[in-house]
């Protein structure tokens, strides 16, 4: 299976977030999908993130892949980003214990990644997140439960983009309602 990847619309751009939600579907076991399986996957990735990704001015000009050897480190990092971000916005609470692990993963990534790497361009993203201001515009998608930053006026998105998960479900209930009324 091949696949390219380009980075949501509107996740914000966020690098860390972007990447932790290369895992489609994650809270259904049957039906998910990791879109960092192989190496041509996370290769892929890095092409497009330094062409798209609203943090590309801070990238290196060429985002490489780690070497294989080094892919768990970046596929950890990934997981911990997703355990700490999601915890946090589903309990509004700080979890001291995942924010260790990911601090963890961080300095794994740092340690062993060389600057122009994917490992140490999310490292760098997700300790943005960490400290930077868009930590309280986080939230999770009601439709595919990807991590996104509401970067609307009032704060009030739901969906990570509008033109794909809000109107999936705008047309769920229209057909719902469509039906009920029918009957």
């Amino acid at each position: 299976m091949t696949f390219t990847w380009t980075p949501h619309r509107f996740s914000g751009g966020a690098l860390a977030l972007d990447i932790a939600n290369t895992v489609i579907l994650r809270g259904d076991a049957d039906r998910s999908i990791d879109r960092f399986a192989s190496s041509k996957q996370i290769e892929s990735f890095c092409e497009a993130a330094v062409a798209m990704c609203a943090e590309r001015e801070g990238m290196p000009t060429a985002l490489r892949p780690p070497p294989v050897e080094s892919e768990d480190v970046l596929i950890d990092l990934r997981e911990a980003t997703d355990r700490y971000f999601r915890t946090a916005i589903a309990t509004g609470a700080e979890d001291n214990a995942l924010l260790a692990d990911l601090l963890s993963a961080c300095a794994a990534a740092l340690r062993t990644a060389k600057a122009d790497d994917l490992s140490a361009a999310m490292a760098h993203s997700v300790l943005h997140l960490i400290h930077g201001p868009d930590r309280s515009h986080m939230r999770i998608c009601t439709n595919c439960g990807w991590l996104f930053l509401d970067r609307s006026k009032n704060r009030s998105r739901i969906w990570c983009d509008m033109a794909v998960c809000g109107n999936r479900r705008k047309a769920s209930r229209h057909y719902k309602r469509k039906k009920e009324t029918a009957e």
